[in-house]
């Protein structure tokens, strides 16, 4: 029997082969963001490379102030979120973005998400016979 001679040592690449060990791990996931609050923190940083005043972020992710300063805390121990506290028109004023390897950790994380959602659109498209409705899942099943 022929020896396969496919490339271990590279970990970026996924077979396609449902039986394969640590297919479905998607080890990329990091249980830091995977929280709610943390998640739609990142999401609205991620959209507003600027970054966001405290007020506005808490608006966006709909979070009390006591809920965003912790979870704002909790990334910026993770060392995810730069964190700059000023004077604007004699008022406190917060001011949060992104890092520049917290974007780069959070991109990788939703293209482990991606991964994920492709996966499970194959799988749904294999079986059913139809594409999922999302446009992005039907760009994925497309290609």
């Amino acid at each position: 029997m022929a020896s396969s001679n496919k490339d271990k040592s590279k970990p970026n690449q996924r077979s396609s082969d449902p039986k394969e060990a640590g297919r479905f791990a998607y080890e990329g996931l990091e249980r830091l963001l995977h929280e709610r609050s943390r998640l739609s923190i990142l999401s609205s940083l991620a959209a507003h490379p600027q970054g966001l005043v405290f007020n506005d972020l808490k608006m966006l992710c709909a979070l009390t102030d006591g809920n965003l300063s912790r979870q704002i805390q909790i990334l910026q121990e993770a060392e995810f979120v730069e964190v700059w506290k000023g004077v604007h028109k004699n008022r406190p004023q917060t001011l949060c973005r992104l890092s520049e390897s917290g974007r780069k950790r959070f991109l990788e994380y939703i293209a482990e998400l991606e991964r994920v959602v492709s996966d499970v659109a194959g799988a749904h498209a294999k079986t059913s016979g139809e594409v999922a409705a999302s446009p992005l899942l039907k760009k994925w099943l497309a290609t």
